[in-house]
C-alpha cells in the first residue's frame, strides 16, 4: 500500500550522513516531535536530481524554515558515502542526507520504481513530503520522468 496524507510513517532504518560517518536512525526517532520536509530522488548524482532537485531545496531552505519546517532531509537508494559526496558536491550543508541503500524505506512507503532498464535496479520514486511528528501532512509524488510537484518551490507553495 502506498503512503497517504494522514498516515504515520512506517518503521524503517535509514543511515544519516554525519561527519563521523553513517549513523543508523529509525524513522520514529528521526521524524518524531518536529516538522520535516523530506524529498526523495531516484539517485544521487543523476542529472535532474543534481541539476534541479537538490539545488532547489538548498536555495529554498531559509523560506522552508520560515514556514515552520524544522529540518530538510533528502533520501535516495544510495549508500551514505555516496550521499555524503553528493551533499558536498551540491553545497547542501543544511540538508540532512538519509541513505536508503537497501530501499527499505521507500519499499515500506510503497514508492519504489524499477530502474533496471537503466542499470539502477530498485529505486525510490521522486517525491516530496512534509512529516509532522511522524505523520504525513503533505505528499507530492511525481509521474515517471517528471519533475514539478516534488520541487522545493512547489512544496513551499503548499505550506
Amino acid at each position: 500500500m502506498t503512503i497517504r496524507i494522514g498516515d504515520t510513517l512506517p518503521q524503517a532504518t535509514l543511515h544519516k550522513v554525519t561527519p563521523d560517518g553513517p549513523e543508523p536512525v529509525d524513522t520514529a526517532t528521526f521524524f518524531g516531535g518536529r516538522r520535516v520536509a523530506l524529498f526523495s530522488v531516484p539517485g544521487a548524482f543523476t542529472p535532474t536530481c543534481s541539476a534541479r532537485h537538490l539545488p532547489g531545496f538548498v536555495d529554498q531552505a531559509a523560506a522552508l524554515h520560515a514556514k515552520g519546517i524544522d529540518e530538510i532531509a533528502a533520501t535516495a537508494v544510495n549508500d551514505a558515502f555516496v550521499m555524503a559526496a553528493w551533499a558536498r558536491d551540491g553545497g547542501a550543508d543544511g540538508i540532512t542526507m538519509l541513505a536508503d541503500g537497501n530501499a527499505e524505506f521507500v519499499s515500506a512507503l510503497g514508492l519504489t520504481m524499477d530502474s533496471s532498464g537503466y542499470g539502477m535496479g530498485t529505486r525510490g520514486q521522486r517525491f516530496s513530503m512534509v512529516v509532522d511528528d511522524g505523520v504525513v501532512t503533505h505528499l507530492n509524488v511525481e509521474a515517471p520522468g517528471d519533475y514539478s510537484v516534488s520541487s522545493a518551490e512547489h512544496l513551499l507553495s503548499t505550506l
